[in-house]
């Protein structure tokens, strides 16, 4: 049986190590469905409780989610020794997992 988009995008999230992250878009484009960032987002939003969900940023190193669900983020990758532009933002260029 072949597996939903959804759970393809599980995966591959589940395989971002620890104290790297990932874009929307990078996941999108490395399942082949390159304009399904906002897909990955949904899917993002429906996640099991075990994933790595952190570790999913916009493009540009945002972090995403309402204000407890951004904080809580963020804590949780400032805890895996990710570091923050003076922006707010991620450093993609130090954590980005390059997929």
């Amino acid at each position: 049986m072949e597996k939903t988009f959804n759970q393809r995008v599980y995966d591959l999230v589940a395989q971002i190590p620890c104290g790297k992250v990932a874009s929307y878009g990078e996941i999108a484009r490395a399942l082949g469905n390159p304009r399904a960032a906002r897909q990955v987002g949904w899917a993002m939003a429906r996640c099991p409780e075990d994933l790595p969900w952190q570790r999913v940023v916009k493009a540009n190193g945002e972090i995403t989610g309402y204000d407890i669900y951004a904080s809580l983020r963020r804590q949780k990758l400032e805890e895996e020794g990710i570091t923050f532009l003076p922006s707010g933002n991620v450093d993609m260029k130090k954590h980005g997992v390059g997929l």
